[in-house]
Formats: C-alpha cells, sequence, structure tokens
C-alpha cells in the first residue's frame, strides 16, 4: 500500500522567508486560541552580588554635630574656676607682704597710789582651817591596845577606795567621793577588849567645803562639846556585818572644821557606851581645834 503526502497545514507551515533586501517587519503576534496559553512576561531574577573587586558605594554624609548643653556648661564652669583661681593668685602675688603686729605688747599702766593692808588682807583668799600633814592631828591608839585585822594600827593615808570599802554601798561612796571634791583622808584603827574603833579624817578641797557639811546633816545628834559642829548617836539595835551574820552594836561621832570632817565609830558585841564615843570625840575635837 502505497501513502501519498500530506500537504502541510496552514498552521504548521513555517513562515515565509522575506525577499532579500526588504526590510524587516514586526511579526504578528501569535493568535490566541482555546489550545494555546496566554504569553506572560518573564520574572525578574535577583541581581547577582557584585564582585569583590568592584569598590561598595559610600554611605550618605551625616550633618554635624550639635555640642550638648550640659557638657557646655560643666565645661564653662570647669574654664571659669581655673581663670579665677589664676587671676586671683596673680593679683595676692603681686600684693606688698601685709607686716604682722608686734609680738609684745605695752604692759598696762597703772597709776602710783598707796595700798591699804587691811583692804588687801580681807580681799586675799582666807587660808584653810586645817591643812598640813593630817596624820600629825589624828588620836594615838591606847597603850595595851592590838591591831584590828589588816586595818592600819598607826596614822595612815588612805584612798577613796579604801575609805569606801568601810561602808555598805561602796560602788556609790566611791563615786560620791570622787565628784564632790574628795582630797585626802587619813585613818586608825585598834582594838580594845570587845571593842573596835576607828577614827578618820577625811578632807575636801577648798572650793567643795559644803559637800563636808553634807556628811553632817539630816541626823539626829547628840552634842559632845559645845563648841563642836556635829554630834554623835548610839545603835539600840544590832546590825550584821558585811556578808556574815555576826552582829555587832555600833556609835559613831561626826564633826566638821572647814573642809575637814572627822569621824569616830566604834563597834562592840554589846550596845556601846555613849560616855565611850563622847570622849573619843571630844579628844579628836581639841586636836583639829
Amino acid at each position: 500500500m502505497t501513502t501519498d503526502p500530506v500537504a502541510p497545514s496552514p498552521v504548521d507551515a513555517p513562515p515565509p522567508t522575506p525577499p532579500a533586501g526588504a526590510p524587516d517587519l514586526p511579526s504578528a503576534p501569535p493568535e490566541t486560541t482555546s489550545e494555546t496559553a496566554p504569553v506572560t512576561a518573564p520574572e525578574a531574577t535577583p541581581l547577582a552580588a557584585a564582585p569583590s573587586d568592584e569598590v561598595p558605594a559610600e554611605p550618605p554624609a551625616r550633618g554635624p554635630r550639635r555640642p550638648r548643653p550640659v557638657l557646655l556648661l560643666v565645661s564653662g564652669l570647669v574654664l571659669g574656676t581655673v581663670a579665677g583661681g589664676g587671676v586671683g593668685y596673680a593679683i595676692q602675688a603681686n600684693r606688698p607682704p601685709t607686716p604682722l603686729p608686734p609680738v609684745q605688747v605695752a604692759l598696762p599702766a597703772y597709776p602710783a597710789g598707796a595700798l591699804d593692808p587691811a583692804v588687801v588682807a580681807a580681799a586675799a583668799p582666807s587660808p584653810l582651817a586645817v591643812d598640813g600633814d593630817l596624820r600629825k592631828l589624828l588620836l594615838t591608839a591606847p597603850s595595851g591596845s592590838t591591831a584590828w585585822g589588816d586595818y592600819p594600827d598607826t596614822p595612815s593615808w588612805i584612798t577613796a577606795g579604801e575609805l569606801a570599802e568601810h561602808e555598805g554601798k561602796t560602788a556609790a561612796v566611791f563615786k560620791q567621793l570622787n565628784t564632790r571634791g574628795f582630797r585626802r583622808a587619813v585613818e586608825i584603827d585598834w582594838k580594845q577588849g570587845d571593842l573596835k574603833v576607828r577614827v578618820s579624817l577625811i578632807q575636801y578641797t577648798a572650793d567643795r567645803a559644803a559637800e563636808a557639811t553634807a556628811r553632817t546633816l539630816g541626823r539626829t545628834l547628840e552634842p559632845f562639846a559645845p563648841e563642836a559642829n556635829g554630834g554623835y548617836e548610839v545603835d539600840s539595835r544590832a546590825s550584821y556585818w558585811a556578808e556574815t551574820t555576826e552582829t555587832f552594836y555600833g556609835a559613831d561621832a561626826v564633826a566638821q572644821r572647814g573642809t575637814v570632817v572627822m569621824e569616830v565609830k566604834v563597834f562592840g558585841t554589846r550596845p556601846v557606851s555613849p560616855e565611850v564615843v563622847k570622849d573619843l570625840a571630844k579628844r579628836q575635837w581639841e586636836r583639829l581645834a
């Protein structure tokens, strides 16, 4: 069986070739049919990165930077201080030195005149009523007496602490002595029979003589001598020695002369006779007067 050639259809036939020398004409757009899809523009592809040998584009230039107000203010203060100090130093350095006043001034002058000795003596401070070695003013232990423990049996100086130890409230008495003008004190102690005796002289400073008077106030005392500034008293009830169960009966006398306070204390196992303490107090007062 033979096959005849089939003529190409007008659609499949290639476009005619223009003759030589004819001008180029734009081709007509293809007809759109139901079997042919519309032609769309090709998508734009991103540009490739520039090669490394190419110079990158320069960033846009920035505007001039304005100075901050705080920085300007601080700079002005610092410069002003430095400039003012320099100007002040230059002015002061160029001034002539100020001469100092003389070290020794003229002594005051008083008109010459006669002094009244009586007026001068009256204006002068009065001497102390009791001065010197207080140990020489103390009574001495009688013959036949013995020492009373560790206490001094001869006239001796004692401290404020030793004086405060004789009292029940040691700390309070020690503070009172040192804050109220305590100056010095002497003491003697002895033991005779069943009696124990302690005689003390306590002196205060001249400006605190009132503290000496305070030791004789607030007590009901019987006079042991007409001229004595003080008195005596005798306990009718027994008391306990500090931190013991041992009891004693006491009697004491006190008097003041100037800045000195004399104290006489007698302790016994039975009530002390008033005549004993009166005699000791009177003899001690006579040594002060």
